[in-house]
């Protein structure tokens, strides 16, 4: 039903799927979670399709299935707010940090277009290290 995504509508998906309490996660039950947020409900493929939303599902099933869904929890709630902030300025430096070096790479991007550097060279793998070691 749901062919294209909103950022907004996918930026709710993607934290649906990182707050997931359950201890099942499936395509399906996110499809229906989804619904009552993005006010539609998405289709998996159309879920799936998406490399942020799939990325957050995969790393969301393998923390489940590493250590289930149990949280730690703090001894009293002083130290539980201070966790929660902490995690919080963290999470706000890596969200700017993540923008700078989407900025740099836009810059990059233009630049080898600007001098013919084509894709295929900008993805060469780096060359092998000749430590020249005996056998």
């Amino acid at each position: 039903m749901a062919k294209h995504l909103s950022k907004k509508d996918i930026e709710a998906i993607i934290n649906i799927i990182l707050g997931w309490k359950d201890d099942k996660l499936s395509w399906d039950r996110i499809c229906t979670s989804s619904a009552k947020v993005i006010g539609k409900i998405p289709t998996r493929q159309s879920l799936s399709a998406n490399k942020a939303i799939k990325e957050a599902f995969k790393t969301r099933k393998a923390a489940i299935k590493q250590k289930g869904n149990k949280l730690p929890k703090p001894s009293n709630l002083n130290i539980a707010t201070e966790r929660i902030a902490r995690l919080q300025n963290e999470n706000e430096i890596l969200k700017k940090k993540n923008a700078e070096l989407l900025e740099k790479f836009v810059v990059w991007q233009y630049n080898a277009y600007k001098h013919g550097v084509k894709e295929r060279e900008l993805n060469e793998p780096l060359p092998r290290i000749d430590r020249e070691r005996t056998e």
